[in-house]
């Protein structure tokens, strides 16, 4: 099963001391030390270079493989003493506080925490007093995250009202949670039954949770590799034609696509797959005048149709140009 997002983090702390202590450790050995397949093993070692010991952009972790060895080329220079600016501790002290006040943190984290936080206080003097001033509240999304972590470590199924924007509609669900992730935002992948799928939520769209007595159960799935982003169209999807104008150049950036060919007038013509063509009819209103759907042509005309009912509701609306113009006259 999926390892969740919390320890996730907990292990990849735990591989810094880990591969300090065991220079040029074998990549079998290190993933049998951890409980995991040696193809999550590779994926934490792709993000721990990212890490390092300067909020200011100072030395990263050098670490690398050749696919039977691990190398730490700097753990030296990473090991010394850390020196923060009162910025930076402050940040910290807040953060930290922040993190421990979670729902469904597991005891034992929050006071390993607690007990950090004390000893940042201790060393960071006078900023330690003017965090002390400052307080972070987390919103849904942390209380839907902890949620959801408690339900894949406990195996429970969820119940939740979610938004689904290419609709414009609530919808009420039963899921069994497979992981945690985040692309730019934080999913969850789950087994929807109303689906009957394997489906990705955002968490920032759920509305409402429930952890549910019921056992979660979701098929054996192979995880997506998510490397290249969340969204992965397949060659069998749809094609959708769209053509933008220069101030819609934006979307070939945001999109994946098939390809995008230069027009005269400075814009572009992008061809793109999507298992959920009606989807980018939310985008063909974002766009307005900036571009338009060319085909498939019943997509094209449900697009210009929600285009016009949009603006005749906007001329209805007392606020309107229409009725502005009525009241002018």
């Amino acid at each position: 099963m999926a390892s969740n997002a919390i320890d996730q983090t907990r292990r990849m702390l735990s591989l810094v001391t880990y591969l300090r202590e065991r220079p040029g450790a074998h990549v079998s050995d290190v993933a049998r030390a951890f409980g995991i397949t040696q193809d999550e093993l590779i994926s934490d070692l792709d993000v721990l270079p990212l890490c390092g010991t300067s909020f200011r952009g100072g030395d990263l972790l050098d670490i690398d493989t050749d696919g039977d060895r691990i190398w730490w080329h700097n753990p030296d220079d990473v090991a010394a003493p850390l020196r923060l600016a009162a910025d930076e501790a402050t940040a910290l002290l807040v953060a930290a506080r922040a993190v421990s006040t979670l729902p469904g943190l597991r005891e034992s984290d929050r006071q390993a925490l607690l007990r950090a936080t004390a000893k940042l206080e201790t060393a960071a003097g006078e900023a330690a007093g003017a965090s002390a001033r400052l307080s972070v509240t987390f919103e849904s999304e942390g209380g839907v995250f902890a949620d959801v972590d408690r339900a894949i470590s406990e195996r429970r199924r969820l119940w939740l009202r979610y938004y689904s924007p290419a609709r414009d509609e609530l919808t009420e669900r039963e899921v069994d949670p497979i992981r945690l992730f985040a692309v730019g935002h934080t999913y969850m992948e789950a087994w929807c039954y109303l689906s009957e799928a394997r489906r990705t939520f955002r968490l920032d769209r759920v509305a409402e949770i429930r952890i549910l007595d019921e056992a979660s159960s979701p098929p054996e799935v192979e995880l997506r590799d998510l490397s290249e982003g969340l969204v992965q169209p397949a060659a069998e999807d749809p094609e959708v034609v769209i053509e933008v104008g220069p101030g819609g150049r934006w979307v070939a950036e945001y999109y994946p696509h098939d390809s995008a060919e230069e027009l005269p007038d400075g814009g572009l013509r992008i061809t793109l797959r999507t298992p959920d063509p009606t989807s980018l009819r939310r985008l063909a209103l974002r766009l307005g005048g900036d571009g338009h759907i060319v085909s498939p042509a019943d997509l094209a005309d449900s697009a210009r149709q929600a285009a016009r009912e949009a603006l005749a509701a906007y001329d209805r609306h007392p606020d309107g140009p229409y009725d502005r113009q009525e009241q002018g006259r």
